[in-house]
């Protein structure tokens, strides 16, 4: 009875996770960029209380005798679907439509990948226009530096193509060239990238080294820049309410069981009355 106690007990801790990660989820579903979470759980190891054996005439007992010892969580996977995309009136704002991450360098230096592009433009210290993030973290292009567009430019003129480069109109009013191309990553496994913040990514030694889409191999498909539009996040409110109900109906499962193996130890104790 008491092994029941400390099985339910981690069926509890458990589905506690589980309501951690959909409230997280429930609580960024207007998180641009932001890219929702599922707990996965595995069962802990099993106790063996009588093994195969062969009887005294030489026949086998075909069964063993096995109890589990309750579950833990796993692993807290992420899931990369496309999220919805937001009309934006800042002509700064970008969507990728595609397997792609935005790069930028963080305050210590580290580089970060992410799908928000609720980016700006801000002056640097030539007069001229960088991209930067809404933090004000400069974006990187393809060859790795910022994003700069040199001389008197206005930023609200400012167009960018579905491949990241950077046009600004000419006299006649045709775009021209003046900047780019803005840098987009792909990674062999973005399910083994480090989270970091709500939208935000770090490279690991399980999602690979960080493909550069200008230069991608044979193979790897390039994703497309949708300028004033930004990419919403990819949670489902009706599949994680769903989630949610679940949980709490094997929360209370969980507690019943130990309520139950409590009034049980309680009446093999006063059986000696």
């Amino acid at each position: 009875m008491v092994r029941s106690l400390w099985s339910a007990a981690t069926g509890m801790n458990a589905q506690q996770t589980n309501v951690d990660t959909i409230s997280n989820n429930l609580a960024n579903v207007n998180t641009t960029g932001y890219k929702a979470q599922g707990a996965q759980f595995k069962s802990l190891l099993y106790q063996e209380l009588q093994t195969v054996t062969t009887t005294a005439n030489g026949q086998p007992k075909p069964t063993n005798s096995q109890v589990g010892l309750g579950v833990r969580t796993s692993t807290i996977n992420q899931f990369f679907s496309q999220g919805s995309f937001l009309s934006n009136d800042n002509p700064a704002a970008l969507a990728i439509s595609g397997d792609g991450f935005f790069s930028y360098r963080n305050a210590d230096g580290t580089q970060l990948y992410t799908r928000n592009g609720n980016f700006t433009w801000a002056l640097n210290q030539g007069g001229g226009l960088v991209l930067t993030t809404a933090e004000g973290n400069q974006v990187l292009g393809a060859n790795g530096n910022p994003i700069i567009v040199a001389g008197n430019r206005v930023a609200s003129r400012i167009t960018i193509g579905g491949d990241g480069l950077v046009y600004y109109p000419d006299d006649a009013g045709v775009p021209q060239q003046v900047g780019g191309p803005i840098g987009l990553w792909q990674f062999n496994n973005r399910e083994g990238l480090e989270r970091v913040g709500s939208a935000a990514w770090r490279q690991t030694a399980a999602s690979g080294v960080p493909i550069n889409e200008n230069n991608a191999p044979a193979g790897i498909q390039r994703s497309e820049i949708v300028q004033e539009y930004l990419e919403g996040s990819n949670v489902n409110v009706a599949t994680e309410m769903v989630n949610l109900i679940v949980a709490q109906r094997a929360y209370e499962m969980n507690s019943t069981a130990i309520q139950t193996t409590d009034e049980m130890m309680q009446t093999a104790n006063s059986l000696k009355r």
